[in-house]
């Protein structure tokens, strides 16, 4: 498995398509109950696949990464060759960016002293869905880039 298996509540989202992908190895709801019950090693399998499928679709597709904690914000554009990295960091202890009033404050001071800015690229070391899927599992979320694209104007 390249990935991870998405999450139950992740394959129920999908369940439309993981009837379709089913259907494609010409396994009906029939007898994908009767491979669950007895050979629940090869429905692991379809289950693992399905994954995979989903994963790098998700993953070739993702445009933006972000990471938003108490005192820093990484923000990724992830180009096809190379990763852009905004680190933005508080240089006041008593404001988090995850207090919805000082990122709100930060938002409307974008370029007062209490927060520095740091902006590098970087070559993919590995495989560009393999590095953004590794991030995701480390808290990035798939963002729009919205934030990303607001920073990287002042800070040009």
């Amino acid at each position: 498995m390249k990935y991870r298996q998405l999450t139950k509540e992740q394959l129920l989202e999908l369940h439309v398509e993981f009837s379709k992908f089913l259907a494609t190895q010409q396994i009906d709801a029939k007898e994908w109950t009767k491979i669950k019950k007895e050979n629940p090693k090869m429905a692991e399998e379809e289950l693992n696949i399905f994954s995979d499928v989903v994963w790098e679709d998700v993953l070739t597709k993702t445009k933006y990464l972000e990471h938003i904690s108490e005192n820093d914000i990484n923000l990724f554009k992830c180009n096809s060759k190379e990763i852009i990295r905004i680190y933005i960091k508080w240089n006041n202890p008593a404001k988090s960016f995850l207090q919805t009033t000082d990122f709100e404050w930060f938002l409307k001071n974008p370029l007062d002293k209490a927060i520095d800015y740091f902006k590098a690229s970087k070559k993919y070391s590995k495989n560009r869905n393999l590095e953004l899927f590794e991030m995701i599992e480390m808290g990035s979320q798939i963002s729009k880039g919205e934030l990303f694209s607001f920073i990287s104007q002042l800070i040009r």
